[in-house]
């Protein structure tokens, strides 16, 4: 757990830090000329770039590369746009307009190519022509990145990397704890299951922006999805510490996390959003955690080592946490935890192996099997047995039941002389037997308590002949 945590800081100085250099910009009032864009009282922006909710008119100048490499104008974010360099048309990104109905959307991402003879030896003007009615949510940044650089430029591929392999791991490991959950019905193995398939998901979500060159209005359905699953992931953690760690805790710290988590939404921006969900996720995870830790609780201990690093990184690399880090940290909890269960069950399985050895010495006990584990089980105290599809309900003294992993026909053959098989599905007890009587044109056999069974016609000779019975015709039976 220790390399890949390690390698999630080693990683982050390799990723590129930007795309295209940014540009001054200045807001103008515009219109399309004879001879291309017309510009009037134009003053600088600054803060960001926002098109939202209108059209707008930007420009900015800069000078000639001091190289011969193809450049490119780069616009990325929550709107169409159209774009001139030194008077000369580079393309559109959809269609902006003055309202939703004259907009087309476009791209998220768009690259507008500039020709090497475009440029001047003195200052050139880039002119872009914005707006964004489609965009569903207001974003507090809605323009990712505008600006001039290289082509081709630099991909983040080595993150990119990382992530799917972080996936990859993240699928694999939910699989695995879907498995152990199938076999042994465990709530920390279905929780873990959730947690490694929301994780997985989160990071192909996070990375469709670098593979798929969607329509702008969609990039707000993706980082709600992002949020949502950052959401679930923290509370998913936050109920699987209260569970390992704390169980009688469970359902406060578990309501706890859904309301501070979820109060999250009301924050500014989806990045804060995801991120600061992730921190209160771990940052509450390791209240039960210490608590384990306190109580000697096994596993207790790395698991708050794991918490106490999560943090350290999301508050000394928040910037990193939503892209990177955090499916790397969150594959480097699952794997192991994985690894332990895997083992657990194998001495478990060990346990029964040992049990079933032991029970075949005591006739008068039954051994029942289940996916909580195996349990010796008097005869004496058994009422009746229900077939349940490939499992039988034991019925016990007391109103207890049992789930045993048999089936009906078979267990008939295991169980003494005082079981009789009274209906396709159900064994009764005859030593527990109180009446037969009539129910309308059928017949129940009352045991001493519980429910009364029924009883088929075609094994009512026998039962009658078990319990000394006489038949219908020969005797009244009690209303």
């Amino acid at each position: 757990m220790w390399r890949i945590l390690l390698l999630t800081v080693f990683l982050t100085g390799l990723a590129t830090p930007v795309l295209a250099q940014d540009l001054p910009w200045q807001a103008c009032r515009g219109a399309i000329g004879p001879a291309g864009p017309v510009l009037s009282d134009c003053r600088p922006i600054r803060d960001f770039i926002d098109p939202q909710g209108r059209e707008l008119w930007i420009r900015s100048t800069l000078g000639a590369p001091a190289d011969t490499r193809p450049r490119v104008l780069y616009v990325g974010g929550v709107a169409s746009s159209e774009a001139w360099f030194n008077g000369q048309r580079l393309g559109a990104n959809g269609q902006p307009g003055a309202t939703a109905r004259a907009e087309s959307p476009g791209r998220y991402q768009a690259i507008f190519p500039i020709r090497e003879s475009a440029w001047r030896p003195g200052g050139n003007m880039v002119v872009l022509h914005l707006s964004s009615f489609h965009g569903g949510l207001h974003f507090a940044r809605p323009m990712s990145a505008i600006g001039i650089g290289p082509y081709p430029y630099a991909q983040q591929i080595v993150p990119l990397a990382v992530t799917f392999v972080a996936a990859g791991t993240l699928l694999a490991a939910a699989f695995g704890f879907g498995a152990i959950h199938a076999m042994r019905r465990t709530g920390s193995s279905l929780i873990l299951t959730a947690m490694a398939g929301v994780a997985a998901l989160q990071a192909i979500v996070e990375s469709l922006r670098t593979l798929f060159d969607y329509s702008y209005p969609l990039h707000a359905w993706r980082m709600s999805a992002i949020w949502a699953l950052a959401a679930a992931f923290a509370i998913l953690l936050v109920s699987y510490a209260s569970t390992r760690f704390l169980p009688k805790a469970r359902r406060l710290m578990t309501g706890l996390a859904i309301g501070m988590v979820g109060a999250t939404v009301l924050l500014p921006g989806f990045d804060l959003k995801t991120v600061w969900a992730l921190i209160l996720g771990a940052g509450l995870a390791a209240l039960p955690a210490a608590a384990g830790v306190r109580m000697r609780v096994p596993g207790a201990q790395p698991t708050l080592a794991w918490l106490v690093l999560f943090l350290t990184l999301a508050l000394g690399f928040p910037e990193w946490l939503a892209d990177l880090s955090y499916f790397l940290l969150a594959a480097g909890l699952v794997l192991p935890l994985l690894m332990v269960e895997v083992v657990r069950l194998g001495r478990d399985d060990r346990g029964r192996e040992a049990a079933l050895t032991r029970a075949a010495s005591r006739p008068d006990r039954l051994t029942v099997a289940s996916a909580r584990g195996v349990e010796l089980v008097p005869i004496a105290e058994i009422l009746a047995v229900v077939g349940a599809d490939d499992y039988v309900e034991l019925r016990l003294v007391g109103g207890r039941s049992l789930l045993h992993a048999a089936r009906l026909d078979g267990l008939a053959a295991q169980l003494p002389a005082s079981f009789l098989r009274v209906h396709r599905s159900v064994i009764a007890n005859l030593s527990q037997v109180q009446r037969l009587e009539r129910d309308g044109d059928r017949w129940r056999l009352h045991m001493r308590e519980g429910a009364p069974l029924p009883v088929s016609r075609s094994r009512q000779p026998a039962l009658r002949e078990a319990m000394d019975v006489p038949p219908p015709a020969m005797t009244a039976v009690a209303p």
